[in-house]
């Protein structure tokens, strides 16, 4: 058995760039920063803090939703998988790229509580239709925003 699950509290670094396959499907990438705090060892060393970005990628519903709600600084939880890739750049030198392919997406930027209710309901909507990607891949309709 064997387990490959990512969750990650952060903050969204770029707007997100979404492109639409000839298929239809919505694919979203943006970069996501976690930093982990700097802290005093017992012993009087401080350690700084530190920033990781994270190369984060959604299909489908959750890359519509983050078209539409999401916004660079906007605090994100996102639970997926991690991926790897290589590709040769334009000078043929092997790069590799790790991204966290999202599963689940919740925005926790607080909103007016007017404006919150439908960016919630539409990420929770979303995140319950991805639980399933074989459903998603025969019933495209299941992409459709509930509003």
């Amino acid at each position: 058995m064997s387990l490959n699950k990512v969750q990650l509290i952060g903050n969204v670094g770029k707007e997100p760039e979404v492109r639409y396959l000839d298929s239809g499907v919505a694919v979203a990438t943006f970069s996501l920063a976690t930093t982990d705090r700097a802290y005093t060892l017992p012993n009087g060393t401080q350690v700084p803090e530190r920033t990781e970005w994270h190369n984060i990628v959604l299909w489908r519903g959750l890359a519509e939703t983050a078209e539409k709600y999401v916004h660079k600084g906007d605090k994100l939880y996102i639970e997926g998988k991690i991926r790897s890739r290589s590709y040769d750049d334009q000078n043929g030198v092997k790069r590799y790229v790790v991204e966290i392919f999202g599963d689940n997406m919740e925005m926790l930027t607080p909103r007016t509580v007017q404006a919150s209710a439908p960016q919630q309901a539409a990420a929770n909507v979303q995140s319950q239709q991805m639980q399933s990607p074989v459903q998603q891949q025969e019933s495209p309709a299941s992409d459709v925003l509930p509003f």
